[in-house]
């Protein structure tokens, strides 16, 4: 049974739940990993940026480095957090018993953070704190890359420029806000089509082949512009899912024309200040001068990507009871699209009114309404993707859930 702990008065209080993941197999013994704990000295990060290669290509400690220091490698702007801080009330689980299953094997937690290169999870259980883990160097002032987990801050942004009446609805089309787009496959792609990845326009995200759209495309956003107009249209928008980051870059400009304005200040007024995050964050941009990537690159700490998905889970209700996004608009934001029953409005979706924010190399935010749980894993996979990897994290989330 698992328990927790009054952190003042150390007394031990059971909880009422009990791990039901059964014991029938022996957790996989360390040494069955080819690898063993990474960690990177943070002192020495900045003596030691990378100079060669790009994000995604990175490996071993250049890997890591490269994760947790994004403002010094490139172009950001502030997110700023408020005078106010959302706690956390710290309640440590004891996970000492905690096993996960992946094809018939048993892990353990110290084995979940080695196989997937955790550099941080967090998971919260009814606004709790119960269980708080760094890995990689990193510590809870570390800023690490959210990747595409940024995408489903977009699509809160959005929402929230709906209901401040930036944007109309998300059937206004993209040329409404972005009329450099006429002309190009995006006439008739609605903010809908965008936000599900359905508007019908030819992209590769292959991560794997240095010549697809996703590693090619230009960093300037009026580069990026001219890059995705010349784009052909191979399916009816609202037909087809399709994975992609330019498009989502694409989402991030339509906000800033909308409301004019970047999207880090809007994020800072609407979100990060008034829910209470406790560090101030970075959001890389597309050059110095240039607007956010929609699609991309957050650089926050664990506790604060927590608040993010307290935020979404409550509905984007402040503490005051300020409604900072339309009122039904999480709801609708995690409905399957008629192009995939995975994806809603850039937030992947699992049963029972599960969803996630995902990133590549192993960023997530697991977010269970119906067990008010959210978990975050924050890593340095060694590959962009993997099943493997992403077999050990889905099953310690779902894990997570059955335990709490």
């Amino acid at each position: 049974m698992l328990k927790t702990e009054d952190s003042m008065s150390k007394n031990t209080i059971t909880i009422a739940s009990r791990l039901t993941i059964g014991l029938m197999f022996l957790a996989a013994p360390l040494g069955a990993y080819a690898q063993q704990a990474r960690w990177v000295d943070p002192a020495n990060d900045l003596a030691n940026l990378p100079t060669t290669g790009g994000l995604l290509t990175r490996t071993g400690d250049a890997q890591i480095i490269s994760f947790r220091n994004i403002p010094a490698m490139a172009a950001t702007r502030t997110i700023e957090a408020g005078d106010y801080t959302l706690e956390l009330p710290f309640r440590p689980v004891n996970f000492a018993d905690f096993q996960y299953e992946v094809d018939g094997m048993q892990y353990s937690l110290d084995q979940f953070m080695i196989h997937n290169d955790i550099a941080g999870l967090l998971v919260l259980k009814d606004g709790e704190n119960v269980l708080e883990r760094y890995g990689l160097g990193n510590d809870e002032d570390s800023l690490w890359v959210s990747f595409s987990m940024a995408k489903s801050v977009v699509s809160m942004l959005t929402g929230a420029a709906i209901k401040d009446g930036y944007i109309g609805s998300v059937d206004d089309m993209v040329t409404d806000y972005l009329p450099q787009m006429k002309g190009s496959a995006y006439d008739q792609v609605s903010i809908r089509n965008v936000l599900q990845m359905a508007s019908g326009v030819q992209w590769n995200e292959d991560y794997t082949d240095p010549n697809s759209d996703v590693a090619s495309s230009p960093g300037n956003l009026v580069d990026l512009f001219q890059f995705l107009g010349a784009k052909e249209r191979v399916a009816a928008p609202g037909e087809k899912f399709n994975y992609n980051t330019g498009e989502t870059n694409l989402a991030g400009a339509i906000l800033r024309a909308a409301i004019g304005n970047n999207l880090s200040t809007y994020l800072t007024h609407k979100i990060w200040g008034p829910f209470g995050m406790e560090s101030d964050a970075t959001w890389q941009t597309h050059g110095v001068g240039n607007g956010e990537l929609g699609g991309c690159c957050i650089n926050a700490t664990l506790r604060d990507f927590g608040r993010l998905g307290l935020f979404a889970m409550g509905g984007g209700v402040l503490a005051d009871g300020t409604e900072v996004l339309p009122a039904n608009w999480m709801q609708e934001s995690t409905q399957p699209s008629k192009g995939s029953s995975q994806y809603g409005y850039l937030w992947w979706l699992e049963a029972d009114g599960i969803y996630r924010a995902s990133g590549i190399f192993g960023q997530g935010i697991y977010i269970n309404p119906a067990n008010n749980l959210v978990v975050v894993a924050l890593s340095a996979w060694r590959t962009a993707q993997g099943a493997e990897y992403a077999a050990h994290r889905d099953a310690v989330f779902r894990a997570f859930d059955e335990a709490l």
